[in-house]
């Protein structure tokens, strides 16, 4: 990615839409409009920038090889395809986390600045920072298997979106029906909200991780399995 400006230009988006919401924005993501010491309006914001940007990071991990025939000779080392479909998750993964690295300069500004000084719930604060990981690698899980579906980038970006979009808000949503509500919570247990807003209590919960795990590995199996197929095809 760094090869190419992509890496660059998800960072460097991600950061200025943060800080203007954050710093320069009025409003309620404001943190000086807050009047207490608190990162909400990140971990708030970032999982609905992320459903953008990590499909972007992601459209061409496999869809450009494919497009460039290069795939194929991939396929064809003496490595298995598990093997190729976790480099291409990590290498997806990292450049997600580069960018929210950045982002513990607001930590320390406001646990400096505070009145008093540290006057936050920093157990919170990593909780959140912990949930925004598991969220971030079932995004890249996410739009690693809608890479491997196709050969155009466009239709990646779009298929990884709308699927990220539907676990993250679609299940809340549907669960939010009153023809639903004796097995609302769930439906809700499905979708990543539920366990991101747990998770961000600053509470591990093994049910959390396990269910990110769980997200995690099922996407990168159903990328693994069409890589499979497309050998037998051939």
């Amino acid at each position: 990615f760094f090869a190419s400006i992509t890496g660059y230009l998800v960072i460097i988006i991600f950061l200025i839409i943060i800080g203007l919401f954050t710093w320069v924005f009025p409003g309620q993501f404001n943190l000086l409009d807050m009047g207490y010491a608190n990162l909400d309006s990140l971990f708030i914001l970032s999982p609905w920038i992320f459903l953008f940007l990590v499909p972007a990071v992601t459209m061409r991990l496999f869809s450009e090889e494919k497009k460039g025939g290069t795939l194929d000779t991939l396929l064809t080392r003496p490595i298995s395809d598990l093997t190729i479909v976790m480099a291409k998750f990590f290498t997806g993964l990292l450049l997600v986390l580069l960018a929210l690295v950045p982002t513990f300069i607001y930590y320390i500004t406001i646990h400096n600045y505070g009145n008093p000084v540290g006057n936050l719930d920093s157990g919170a604060i990593m909780g959140s920072y912990i949930g925004l990981f598991f969220l971030a690698a079932i995004y890249v899980s996410i739009g690693l298997y809608a890479s491997s579906m196709t050969e155009n980038q466009i239709i990646a970006f779009l298929f990884g979106a709308v699927i990220s979009f539907v676990f993250f808000f679609g299940f809340d949503a549907i669960g939010s029906l009153p023809i639903f509500k004796n097995i609302a919570s769930i439906i809700y247990f499905f979708g990543i909200s539920e366990h991101y807003k747990s998770i961000s209590r600053g509470v591990i919960d093994t049910r959390d991780v396990i269910y990110f795990l769980s997200i995690i590995s099922f996407f990168i199996l159903l990328t693994k399995t069409k890589l499979t197929s497309r050998k037998w095809n051939e």
